[in-house]
């Protein structure tokens, strides 16, 4: 089996896939701080909770923009399951283009997010990944990103309009029935959700408008927000809740690795 690591600023899923099919998946937060041997535990722990043994772990890769987890968290990987993951980045030889003006610095995430894409749909994308941040990614159909946008997640600013403003609750974001908000929660979630949907459909638009070619541009989500947002966009035409580790299972095939 391969185990796949998207490692977020917020939170690190976790695939296991079988060949080409995803078994399960699971996500953990990533702020809190870890020894190898702890995350040894922990790994081992949920892999044993899904009904796997770390000894089915042939390979793993991982893809991270949280410099400073990522060393525990892969020593902690290959003391569980005795296998080194193999990292994604910018560096990685995958059949995509990062023409953009400074490649190396394109998050590991947006660089397997391309390469999902142009494995899915090969043709002109654009992916718009709910997480810590709110991520643009602007792929062509023969795999070369372009460059895209970067905005504040939605849980994000959420977070933070609840912590710097003293009477305003914390509230789970489900949509209001409507826009005008008659109770606190209400209005903090019509701001929130709707607000994001907006701006959403807004920069998308945006970017179509500035798109080369002919060629519209399908609109995928993903992230843990998505299926929120895209039930209220008139943008966003599919949700792929798993295309960061759908790209870095692709990945790990171009990079040789067997499982």
């Amino acid at each position: 089996m391969l185990l796949a690591i998207d490692l977020g600023n917020t939170e690190i899923t976790f695939g296991l896939f079988a060949g080409d099919r995803l078994v399960t998946n699971w996500r953990m937060t990533t702020g809190t701080v870890r020894t190898p041997d702890e995350w040894m535990s922990v790994l081992t722990s949920y892999l044993v909770q899904m009904g796997h043994s770390p000894q089915e772990v042939r390979a793993a890769v991982c893809a991270s923009v949280a410099p400073s987890v990522t060393q525990a968290l892969m020593e902690g990987v290959e003391k569980a399951v005795g296998i080194a993951p193999r990292a994604v980045g910018p560096e990685s030889a995958l059949p995509i283009v990062l023409d953009v003006d400074e490649p190396m610095t394109v998050g590991a995430d947006r660089v397997v997010n391309t390469l999902a894409s142009l494995e899915l749909y090969g043709r002109d994308t654009i992916v718009v990944d709910f997480g810590t941040a709110t991520t643009f990614d602007c792929i062509t159909a023969d795999g070369r990103f372009i460059g895209g946008v970067i905005a504040p997640g939605v849980q994000t600013a959420a977070d933070d309009l609840i912590r710097k403003t003293a009477k305003l609750p914390a509230t789970e974001l489900i949509a209001p029935a409507g826009v005008i908000g008659r109770r606190t929660e209400d209005c903090v979630r019509a701001g929130v959700l709707f607000g994001n949907v907006e701006a959403t459909d807004g920069l998308v638009r945006r970017i179509k408008r500035e798109w080369p070619g002919d060629a519209e541009p399908f609109v995928v989500a993903t992230g843990g927000l998505a299926p929120r947002i895209a039930e209220l966009s008139a943008e966003i035409q599919e949700v792929e809740p798993h295309l960061t580790l759908i790209g870095l299972r692709v990945a790990a095939r171009h990079l040789g690795l067997e499982w």
